[in-house]
C-alpha cells in the first residue's frame, strides 16, 4: 500500500462511521457497563475461589504458558479466564472509539470517557500482574478492585452521556428538583465510594485471600466492620431523603427511576451485608455484596449525575 492511498483509506472508512450517537454508540456504551460490572464478579470468582494464584506468574500464566493448562485445573481455567476478559473489554473500547471518531470533536465527552475506559485497561493489567507478584498483597488486591469501581463510574458516565441524559449534549427533558436535591445526591455518591473503600479495608482483614497462603493486612476485621456500616448507613438515610423528595414533589422521568434503584440496591446491599456479618461469610454472600457494590457505585453516580443536570425549582 503506498503512503498516498493511505489517506483516501482513511477517509472511505471514517465515511462509514456515524455522523450522530446512534443505537450503536449507545449499544457499545451500555455493554462497556455492563462489561466493567461482570469484570467486578469475575475478579470476585477469582478471590472467593482461592484461584488467585491459578496463574502463579505474570504476564504469562506460566513461566512456560501464555494460557492456563490442564494440569492447573479448577483455578487455572478462573484464573486465567478472568484475565480474558479483560481483552473484551479492550475490544469493546476500541470499537466505542471507532465510532465516535467522526463525532471526537462534537461529542468530546463521549471520546473521553471511552478513551478513559480503553487506557485503563493496560492499568489494569499491571496492577493485576503486581497483585500476583506479590503474592496477593491485600493492598494491592483492593487497589484493584477500587479502579475496577471507578472505571464503573466512568461507564455509567458514558451511558447516561450517549442516551442524551446529562452532559451539555443533554436531550433528554428533566424534571425540577427541590434544591436539596443536588447536594445529597451528590453527598450519597461521595459515601457510597467511601463505604466501598472501607469495604475493601474490610476485605482485607477477612478470611477470604484468594489464595490459602496469601497475607492478610492485620486489621481488626471486626472493628472495620462497623466502620464500614457508617457510610452505608448515611446512603441508605440519603436513598429515603431522596424517596420522600420524589413522593412529596410528585417527581418523574429520569431522577424517579433513579432514586428507586438506588434505593433498591441500597437496602438489597444492607441484607447482604448483615447476612454475611451473622453467618460467618460465607463466600457466595461475599461475592453478592461485591456485586452489590458496583451496582451501588452505579446507581449512586447515576443519581447524583442526574440531579447535577436537572433543573432546579
Amino acid at each position: 500500500m503506498s503512503t498516498a492511498s493511505r489517506p483516501r483509506i482513511v477517509s472511505r472508512l471514517a465515511s462509514r462511521l456515524p455522523v450522530t450517537v446512534d443505537p450503536t454508540v449507545r449499544r457499545l456504551a451500555v455493554l462497556s457497563l455492563i462489561g466493567q460490572i461482570v469484570l467486578v464478579v469475575t475478579g470476585g470468582a477469582v478471590r472467593l475461589t482461592a484461584s488467585g494464584l491459578g496463574c502463579p506468574t505474570w504476564p504469562r500464566c506460566t513461566n512456560a504458558s501464555l494460557v492456563n493448562t490442564p494440569e492447573m485445573g479448577i483455578h487455572g481455567i478462573i484464573e486465567f479466564g478472568n484475565r480474558l476478559l479483560t481483552f473484551a473489554l479492550a475490544a469493546v473500547a476500541v470499537m466505542m472509539l471507532v465510532y465516535l471518531w467522526n463525532l471526537r470533536r462534537e461529542r468530546r465527552d463521549l471520546f473521553l470517557l471511552a478513551l478513559g475506559l480503553l487506557a485503563s485497561i493496560p492499568v489494569q493489567a499491571v496492577i493485576g500482574g503486581i497483585t500476583v507478584l506479590t503474592g496477593l498483597n491485600p493492598w494491592v488486591v483492593g487497589l484493584h478492585f477500587l479502579v475496577s469501581m471507578a472505571l464503573v463510574v466512568l461507564a455509567t458516565l458514558l451511558v447516561n452521556r450517549a442516551f442524551g441524559r446529562t452532559g451539555r449534549a443533554r436531550t433528554a427533558e428533566l424534571a425540577a428538583l427541590p434544591g436539596a436535591a443536588r447536594p445529597v445526591m451528590t453527598a450519597v455518591a461521595l459515601f457510597s465510594a467511601i463505604a466501598v473503600c472501607l469495604g475493601v479495608v474490610v476485605t482485607g482483614a477477612g478470611p477470604h485471600a484468594g489464595d490459602a497462603d496469601a497475607p492478610r493486612n492485620d486489621l481488626d476485621w471486626d472493628l472495620f466492620s462497623h466502620i464500614h456500616a457508617v457510610p452505608a448507613y448515611l446512603v441508605t438515610a440519603g436513598a429515603l431523603f431522596g424517596l420522600f423528595l420524589v413522593l412529596r414533589d410528585r417527581i418523574g422521568g429520569p431522577f424517579r427511576s433513579a432514586v428507586f434503584m438506588l434505593l433498591g440496591v441500597t437496602v438489597l446491599q444492607a441484607v447482604i451485608g448483615f447476612t454475611q456479618y451473622y453467618n460467618g461469610i460465607p463466600a457466595l454472600l461475599v461475592g453478592a455484596h461485591m456485586l452489590g457494590a458496583a451496582l451501588l457505585m452505579s446507581a449512586a453516580t447515576n443519581a447524583a449525575d442526574l440531579a447535577r443536570y436537572s433543573p432546579v425549582k
